[in-house]
């Protein structure tokens, strides 16, 4: 359904920094910068970037957003939350743990990313 996601970033480095850390806990290699200073991650034909906003007006987060990552299993999730937070990320939501949801059993982190950016590692239950 989708072809790439793109957050705005203040503090590229800091962004960076964040991301490669709490990605490599769900296996998805460090970032690489284009010539246009944007950060690229690519993954199982994914694409996720990092930039400064085009208009050169500060980034900020989308309020009632979530961009959600896949997590294979609990402890990959925990071990993303736990590096994220390790890597200037905050903790937002309830710790993470299981919640019921229409769709099942849900395991979610839940973090803000250095520009503030709502995000979560889902794992979910198996059938």
């Amino acid at each position: 359904m989708f072809s790439h996601v793109m957050l705005g970033a203040n503090d590229i480095a800091a962004s960076k920094a964040f991301y490669d850390a709490a990605l490599d806990a769900l296996g998805i290699p460090a970032g690489r910068i284009d010539p246009k200073g944007r950060v690229l991650y690519i993954h199982e034909g994914g694409l996720f970037l990092l930039t400064k906003p085009i208009d050169g007006e500060p980034a900020c987060h989308a309020n009632g957003g979530t961009l959600g990552f896949r997590a294979a299993t609990t402890e990959a999730a925990d071990a993303w939350h736990a590096a994220g937070l390790a890597h200037g990320g905050t903790a937002c939501e309830s710790p993470p743990g299981w919640r019921e949801s229409p769709f099942g059993a849900l395991y979610l982190a839940y973090l803000r990313d250095p520009a503030g950016n709502k995000l979560c590692a889902m794992h979910r239950k198996p059938a």
